[in-house]
């Protein structure tokens, strides 16, 4: 019989579980199928935003968005596009009713089980077709899933109890070549965010050109110190890198930021001689400006309304 059979909302950052199906089977295979959902858990930061995983006579769907991540486990039968209809629901349910606060925040697992309640409801009108609403969009939905389909996971990529093996990297359909992270998508970019970029770029600049001035100096004058142009081209280098970790998402992106502004100080404070305090402010401030903005500009999810 063509059925949903239990369902749970995972953090994606940590793998923590907010909530889950209560009513599950007990059986070989089904226990077989939640260790799978463990070991998914664990690893759903490094995977697109909608995957699927064949596991003999069950499949496993899950989409992740703004930090969160629905899961399901239906027979092999349940069409796709239901499936993931489900979890379309689910996604919308779970955001209205939690703010992005509380699961980011949440310690305990399993604390937001009430939304069992919701789960149970929603899968019995999936479990029964004829009580589904008509005005659901199959033909968009369909559209959606041809357009961008789900990246599928084979059993091998998974690894034992420990976890996984490596996922290599591999073909995303709709996306490409998937990365560490596919779908850690940052916001879009914001006028202070733009200034940040253009005055870190400034900075580089002005270090690149002051370090060519001194090695200039230093062939002149054999006496010159050679670490002021070590602190001046690690300086444009530190300014060039927070450009890049304002652009582009990498893992640790944060803490990255913070090591390159305190870079970005030392080579500075070595620099005092050579510099007056307006510059060195200059330097400190938008070195400490660019690192906000990089801390600000978030990953990215789909938003409550994305249609799947």
């Amino acid at each position: 019989m063509s059925m949903i059979l239990s369902a749970s909302v995972v953090r994606v950052r940590d793998g923590l579980p907010l909530s889950a199906s209560t009513d599950y089977d007990q059986s070989t295979g089904m226990q077989e199928c939640r260790k799978y959902f463990k070991l998914l858990s664990k690893k759903l930061f490094q995977l697109p935003d909608r995957c699927s995983l064949k596991t003999g006579q069950y499949n496993i769907n899950f989409i992740s968005s703004l930090g969160v991540s629905y899961m399901m486990l239906c027979t092999e039968n349940y069409p796709s596009v239901l499936a993931f209809c489900f979890l379309d629901e689910l996604q919308k349910e779970f955001i209205t009713t939690y703010n992005m606060m509380k699961t980011n925040t949440a310690i305990r697992p399993y604390c937001f089980i009430e939304f069992d309640n919701f789960i149970q409801r929603t899968k019995q009108r999936y479990n029964n077709t004829r009580s589904l609403s008509t005005k659901m969009n199959l033909a968009d939905m369909q559209t959606e899933i041809k357009l961008r389909p789900p990246y599928q996971i084979s059993v091998s990529e998974l690894g034992s109890a420990n976890g996984f093996s490596h996922i290599p990297v591999g073909e995303y359909k709709g996306t490409g070549k998937i990365s560490a992270a596919p779908h850690q998508r940052l916001e879009p970019v914001t006028l202070a965010g733009i200034v940040s970029f253009v005055l870190s770029l400034l900075c580089g600049a002005l270090n690149l050109i002051r370090g060519f001035h001194a090695i200039e100096s230093l062939l002149q004058n054999e006496g010159e110190d050679f670490s002021y142009v070590i602190a001046f081209f690690l300086g444009t280098a530190a300014c060039l890198y927070q450009c890049y970790l304002f652009v582009y998402y990498t893992g640790w992106r944060n803490a990255k930021s913070f090591l390159t502004f305190g870079l970005i100080c030392l080579c500075n404070m070595y620099l005092y001689e050579l510099r007056n305090l307006w510059q060195l402010f200059f330097h400190v401030t938008v070195g400490a400006f660019s690192t906000l903005q990089i801390r600000l500009r978030q990953p990215q999810g789909k938003s409550p309304d994305y249609n799947v």
